[in-house]
């Protein structure tokens, strides 16, 4: 089954207050395998990227300046993205300024399947941080890379999260023959295990915490 890891990066956090996409990146698995097929372009969003948003991913107004209006990528990203599953972190966040960019051009708000891997980690760990880093830190999954959020490096981190999240450790390829492997592009034997991991006391605590508060909501 073929899923696609999708980040964008804004110019901040409320479409109400007029904000837009900045990047959009998009890695394509196939089975929980990637597959050289990615999306990703940056994005002239037609205003001022907030200071909170310029903290967040380092893209200024100059650099945006010159790239391309969301209406001239927009059907090559809805190409990408057909008929396939979305897996997004804060899926209501990301999916409300898509449509709001699909808005804007009159066109259809997307019907894609979405998992959100924000509301499967909190399901998981309960009244734990589950923003990306903390799950990468819980996973140690490798995000040294992650000096400022960029959503490429989000993906890929992204994709190697979902696959914990999901109970699969990542595909380990059995690779015979490499040359003829590397040439038809085929995986001869890809084999799964499942990871359990059992709460800690302070975990199951803070359930009790959770049950009873409001989790607020990381959007970035």
């Amino acid at each position: 089954m073929k899923e696609i890891i999708l980040d964008t990066e804004t110019t901040g956090i409320s479409i109400r207050e007029g904000h837009r996409i900045v990047e959009i990146g998009c890695i394509e698995l196939d089975d929980l395998v990637p597959t050289e097929n990615k999306f990703h372009c940056y994005l002239n969003p037609e205003r001022k990227v907030s200071e909170k948003a310029f903290e967040v991913h380092g893209y200024s107004d100059s650099f945006l300046s010159d790239k391309p209006k969301f209406q001239e990528i927009v059907q090559d990203f809805l190409n990408f993205i057909e008929g396939k599953k979305l897996i997004i972190h804060n899926a209501e966040f990301d999916l409300s300024h898509i449509n709001n960019e699909l808005k804007i051009l009159g066109k259809n708000q997307l019907n894609n399947e979405v998992t959100d891997t924000l509301i499967l980690a909190r399901d998981k760990f309960p009244g734990s941080q589950i923003s990306l880093d903390a799950l990468c830190k819980r996973f140690k999954i490798d995000n040294s890379k992650r000096v400022q959020h960029t959503a490429l490096i989000d993906c890929n981190l992204l994709a190697k999260v979902y696959i914990n999240l999901i109970d699969q450790k990542e595909p380990t390829l059995d690779f015979k023959n490499n040359d003829e492997n590397f040439s038809n592009n085929v995986f001869h034997k890809i084999s799964y295990s499942k990871k359990i991991i059992i709460p800690t006391p302070k975990e199951l605590e803070n359930h009790k915490t959770y049950l009873k508060t409001y989790l607020k909501k990381n959007y970035f």
